[in-house]
């Protein structure tokens, strides 16, 4: 049997060597006979029946052989193939009939072909593309500086949102919100039974202001919201911060003297505790252990306030604090990362598990240390299609030294370093 085995391996390697040897380079393929296969590329992902318009890409490299075709309706007929070894992928965007993007791909390596008019089946699968996803956060801190009078250093917090679709997107009353506990804890709140499942709830909200088109962010752009849009390496801050962010988009302006407002563009302070005033805390600061933070933006429409809209507030039912919360309708909702302490605090979720469904964390306070989307594929122009399963603990990379546009994002145009 090892006989007949070595024998019928040989006899199939002397085929496929002298039906290779007619072609030397790939423009000897019309003296060899021109093959075809037919593809078809059944996705594998709930909601997506079509996989028309996606890339397929033949590539020889032993020949240096590479062919680029559209995918069909159904069958596609690729021509013009020459035999050998092939890598084949199939990648893209499509959407389904609700008009969700998703990010499709599917592939064979060392595939070969030596029969004409072959069929090959390549299923596809993929990921929901949120057409904006925060892509980095750095909540910890930094450690004591040696400068004298300088401690533990909060203020170079900063939350970067990345344009993951294939579209310009404006960013003109997008909101950003932090929810409430603060800081992840099992002993969690009892919000009214009659929201059931509908809402997040935020401790305070901020928006991006602009008239509707002032603020576009194209496709792999990202923009910075930083809490003090400075050179946090300068002396009178923390000559330890890890990040420099006065190049950052948006700030949350406090108002506070000592640390005077910067270039970056101020967001609109929209909620805290049922008023649209910013309060008398002298700065924004969410938890350095890991917050809950949320962006969302109003349909087109529909009116939210929920300063002045009792039913779009609540408080703790657990207790009898008067504290004041926005409900967040979970509709409005583009991307929601949870962030805790360590890793055992996942039982005590501050986000609805279908907006994310894990956990993200650096393991400690004051480290410069934060947390940072992974890539999940690479267009052929470079930029990169972040990953966003609904679950960060997958989706991040933990405890990586923090820094603005991480995987080659563009920094938009109207950053006011660059007018």
């Amino acid at each position: 049997m090892k006989s007949i085995h070595i024998i019928t391996a040989l006899a199939i390697l002397t085929l496929f060597s002298a039906s290779c040897k007619k072609i030397n380079n790939a423009g000897d393929a019309e003296k060899a006979g021109s093959y075809q296969v037919n593809i078809t590329a059944p996705s594998q992902l709930a909601g997506v029946t079509s996989t028309q318009g996606l890339k397929i890409v033949f590539e020889n490299f032993a020949e240096g052989f590479k062919l680029e075709k559209e995918l069909g309706a159904n069958i596609t007929t690729i021509d013009g193939l020459i035999p050998g070894i092939y890598s084949i992928n199939i990648s893209g965007r499509v959407e389904d009939g609700a008009g969700d993007a998703f990010y499709l791909s599917g592939s064979k390596i060392n595939y070969a072909i030596v029969k004409n008019g072959e069929a090959i089946e390549i299923p596809v699968n993929g990921l929901k593309v949120s057409p904006l996803i925060i892509s980095e956060i750095f909540y910890a801190g930094t450690g004591a500086s040696p400068v004298p009078g300088t401690g533990t250093y909060f203020r170079n917090q900063f939350y970067e949102i990345y344009n993951n679709s294939d579209k310009v997107i404006y960013l003109d009353g997008l909101c950003f919100a932090n929810l409430t506990p603060t800081t992840a804890t099992t002993t969690l709140p009892l919000w009214p039974a009659a929201d059931g499942s509908d809402y997040a709830y935020a401790e305070r909200i901020w928006k991006v202001p602009g008239t509707g088109t002032q603020y576009p962010l194209q496709a792999g752009e990202s923009f910075v919201i930083s809490q003090f849009a400075a050179n946090h390496k300068l002396p009178q801050y923390n000559v330890n911060s890890p990040v420099d962010g006065s190049s950052s988009e948006f700030e949350f302006n406090m108002n506070n003297a000592n640390f005077p407002d910067q270039p970056a563009v101020d967001m609109e302070h929209v909620f805290y505790n049922a008023s649209a005033s910013k309060g008398t805390l002298p700065q924004y600061l969410t938890s350095v252990f890991g917050g809950a933070y949320v962006i969302f933006k109003v349909p087109a429409g529909e009116t939210y306030d929920p300063v002045n809209n009792a039913n779009l507030r609540t408080r703790n039912l657990a207790g009898t604090a008067t504290m004041q919360y926005a409900k967040v309708p979970i509709r409005y909702i583009l991307d929601a990362v949870e962030a805790g302490n360590n890793e055992n605090l996942i039982n005590a979720k501050r986000v609805p598990s279908v907006l994310d469904a894990g956990m993200t964390y650096v393991g400690a306070t004051y480290n410069s240390l934060g947390v940072a989307r992974k890539v999940a594929v690479v267009n052929a122009d470079g930029t990169p299609i972040l990953m966003d399963t609904n679950n960060s603990t997958n989706d991040f990379e933990r405890g990586v030294v923090p820094q603005f546009r991480r995987h080659g994002s563009r920094m938009p145009s109207w950053n006011h370093t660059i007018k």
